[in-house]
């Protein structure tokens, strides 16, 4: 028989003497049921506020999406190798 058995178990995939993310934790689990609950009775009772703020919402999510996937792009070297993938293209 192979590890295979115990997937549901959170702590399988962690290093010995390491602490689980918190929300793997039972509190963790908890706050998040709760945001849930919150959230959607939120929505229920003021869904023509939130429908009315979701163009703005949309219009917020470009410079952010725009800022955070920009991260792993490696602008910081600058000065190593500018440039030396243009006009490598097919023609």
């Amino acid at each position: 028989m192979s590890d295979e058995t115990n997937l549901g178990s959170p702590a399988k995939h962690l290093m010995p003497g390491s602490r689980p993310v918190w929300w793997r934790t039972r509190a963790g689990i908890a706050v998040i049921g709760f945001a849930l609950i919150a959230a959607f009775y939120v929505l229920r009772e003021h869904w023509g506020h939130a429908f009315g703020a979701l163009p703005y919402l949309l219009l917020l999510a470009c410079p952010l999406m725009h800022l955070f996937m920009h991260h792993g792009h490696g602008h910081g070297g600058a000065g190593q190798n500018a440039g030396s993938d243009r006009g490598t293209g097919a023609k």
